[in-house]
């Protein structure tokens, strides 16, 4: 099965990386297996070192710690003080936005590889072929909706894509020729499994003040992530137990994820030309 190797996946991992383990699924799965792919997946986790010897903190933050030092008024318990009343309505929509953001994902990326495996009974190459298209197109699109934000806005930026993942997934999940499973999936890795999920490193930072803002971000984004590892391992329990494909499961998982996304960000601040500021706002 693909799961273990797009499982891991999450709505950070930037569409090359993607690319490259649906080439190596491709080109090696058949010699070395899901475990052969697993241990290359684990690589990656090589440039933590390098991260954590050069790469240095931003100075907006390195700013605003000076501050909190200086004044007293250092903020001890951020994650605590993201539930204060000023920031319990973005903390909750963020973490709403989040959760559903990672359900669609997981349920398309951890999912659809299989469902082409197990219930179309594709061949490896042929199961790579649109989850490597798709994640061509969301690397391919990211400039666009870059783009698109700083002229529109954040909000729209990420609504636009969402609800234009609706129709498509109906492509690529009710499809019986080959052609359209490809095109639709190449198609949603520019809408709800690319073009949205562009926005959240800027969006996310920019929601938050200064002093809390890693630990908000860390929070909101993982605790999506927990909701979306479920969903995997429940879609499939649901489909095998009643013995249908999981093209039925994921399509509803993907739709009715998305209307909860698309309510979450309607119900979310714009934050379009916001600067990053080192004052205290929140100590």
């Amino acid at each position: 099965m693909l799961t273990p190797l797009y499982g891991c996946s999450n709505a950070g991992v930037v569409g090359d990386r993607v690319l490259l383990s649906s080439a190596l699924y491709g080109l090696f799965y058949d010699v070395i297996g899901w475990r052969g792919l697993l241990m290359i997946g684990i690589l990656p986790a090589l440039l933590l070192i390098y991260i954590r010897l050069f790469v240095k903190e931003p100075a907006i933050w390195v700013e605003n710690r000076r501050q909190q030092t200086q004044q007293g008024r250092e903020v001890r318990a951020p994650l605590f003080s993201i539930f204060k009343p000023e920031l319990l309505g973005n903390t909750l929509t963020t973490c709403l936005m989040m959760a559903s953001a990672f359900v669609i994902y997981y349920a398309n990326y951890a999912l659809f590889a299989t469902h082409l495996q197990l219930d179309l009974k594709l061949s490896p190459a042929l199961v790579a072929l649109p989850i490597a298209l798709a994640n061509t197109c969301f690397f391919l699109s990211s400039l666009f909706w870059g783009w698109l934000a700083e002229r529109i806005g954040r909000r729209w930026a990420i609504i636009i894509p969402a609800a234009l993942g609706v129709p498509t997934a109906f492509i690529y999940l009710l499809a019986q020729d080959y052609a359209w499973i490809v095109i639709g999936f190449a198609l949603q890795g520019m809408f709800a499994c690319g073009g949205m999920h562009v926005q959240y490193p800027a969006y996310l930072s920019e929601r938050f003040p200064t002093e809390v803002r890693a630990t908000a971000v860390g929070f909101c984004f993982h605790q999506g992530a927990i909701w979306g590892g479920l969903i995997a391992p429940l879609l499939a329990y649901y489909a095998s137990s009643r013995n249908i494909p999981l093209s039925g499961p994921i399509l509803v998982t993907t739709v009715v994820g998305l209307a909860v996304f698309v309510v979450a960000v309607l119900l979310s601040p714009e934050t379009k030309g916001k600067v990053l500021v080192a004052e205290l706002t929140v100590a």
